[in-house]
């Protein structure tokens, strides 16, 4: 059974997100991902087009 919050793509659990919030302070998902270092270097490689924007990391439960 999937914890609180999991989700699934082909049964695989995605409990790591990639977060950004815009120069107006509004909070979005931009994905989920079954490892951290995936969801990291996905926030990394957003952060380095170099937009006001904020990536981050998230783990969900």
């Amino acid at each position: 059974m999937l914890g609180r919050g999991a989700m699934t793509d082909g049964g695989a659990v995605l409990p790591w997100l990639v977060i950004r919030q815009d120069d107006n302070g509004n909070r979005y998902r931009v994905g989920r991902y079954a490892t951290q270092d995936e969801a990291q270097k996905t926030a990394d490689d957003l952060d380095r087009h170099g937009h006001e924007q904020l990536y981050w990391v998230e783990r969900l439960g």
